[in-house]
């Protein structure tokens, strides 16, 4: 989890709209985001294998 801060402070409109900082809705994580789902790649991965995200199937058997 980030910190309550950093996720507040992202929040905030920058300056300058270069300084966006885009974080997980779900957990805050700052790197690893995906635009398309607006999440980072674990919590991706985590919905994805629960079966919340339509489209997505393991690799392996």
């Amino acid at each position: 989890m980030a910190r309550k801060a950093l996720i507040v402070k992202a929040e905030k409109k920058p300056k300058y709209s270069t300084r966006t900082v885009r974080r997980c809705r779900i957990c805050g994580r700052n790197r690893g985001y995906l635009r398309y789902f607006e999440m980072c790649r674990i919590c991706v991965r985590e919905t994805a294998n629960s079966g919340h995200l339509n489209g997505f199937f393991k690799s392996s058997k």
